[in-house]
């Protein structure tokens, strides 16, 4: 299998930086598949539809694992988890399907503007303050669908705007962390399945593609990043935390640009 060594090496590093820093993996592993595909001459208007189911389907494997470590703690509040799952599935199908049609620069050029966001974020350490409730069923049915939306267009658990949403509620940091693990997974089952009908319907995409998810680096990217991600959540107790969020923002900036330029 050509490339194997790659999509080993990306799991690697993803699983690691999910567990120094607690940050998503798409951030980092959509700009890598989008390297990996160019250069293995994958057709160019499907790279980043490719890029974006691949990543958002590891997080299918990897989030059962996070969700069952937050929930043996007592950190996930499911009955905000149920609240927002059926919002966050519709939004995460329906953009799925919408980023079918959606060309390959132009989701390019968003990813890379999230990606700017998040740096920002990470480098300033912003965080709202809580400020007022819960919202009823209906809000939360609307919140879990623009979360789930975005989540897919991003190949993102959705951690980086339900925990902000969560503790802005006034949700405790830990069950804040612990619930946007839960609904990590309705996010990626849903997105996968949306990337999947949408490449069903194409042709010409590369052997060993479930529609759009590319199944050999899918495999690869989630065994090394679970057998990873415990490793690096022990060094989240050892390392310069700050200094090491300041250094991947700027990581960041770089990872955005550089696949701007490649897909451009």
């Amino acid at each position: 299998m050509d490339w194997w060594w790659a999509y080993l090496l990306t799991g690697a590093a993803v699983g690691f930086l999910a567990g120094l820093l607690g940050i998503g993996g798409g951030m980092v592993m959509v700009p890598a598949l989008v390297f990996i595909f160019t250069a293995k001459g994958f057709p160019v208007a499907q790279i980043m539809h490719l890029s974006l189911a691949t990543g958002i389907a590891t997080i299918v494997f990897t989030s059962i694992a996070s969700v069952r470590a937050h929930h043996a703690h007592g950190g996930v509040d499911w009955p905000i988890a149920r609240a927002m799952a059926p919002g966050i599935v519709a939004g995460s199908f329906a953009a799925a399907l919408i980023a079918g049609f959606v060309p390959t620069r132009t989701l390019a050029v968003f990813f890379t503007g999230f990606l700017f966001f998040a740096a920002t974020q990470m480098l300033f350490h912003r965080q709202p303050k809580a400020t007022r409730g819960l919202p009823r069923t209906a809000g939360l049915f609307a919140i879990g669908t623009a979360i789930g939306g975005l989540s897919s267009l991003l190949a993102a658990g959705g951690a980086f705007l339900s925990i902000p949403f969560l503790t802005w509620c006034n949700v405790p940091l830990r069950r804040a962390i612990g619930t946007a693990a839960a609904i990590g997974f309705p996010i990626a089952v849903a997105g996968s399945a949306g990337y999947v009908l949408q490449g069903l319907r194409l042709g010409g995409l590369p052997a060993g593609s479930l529609g759009f998810v590319y199944l050999p680096a899918l495999a690869l990217i989630v065994a090394t990043s679970m057998l990873v991600a415990p490793w690096g959540a022990r060094q989240a107790h050892r390392l310069p935390i700050g200094r090491l969020r300041t250094v991947f923002a700027f990581m960041l900036y770089a990872l955005g640009a550089r696949m701007l330029t490649t897909l451009w």
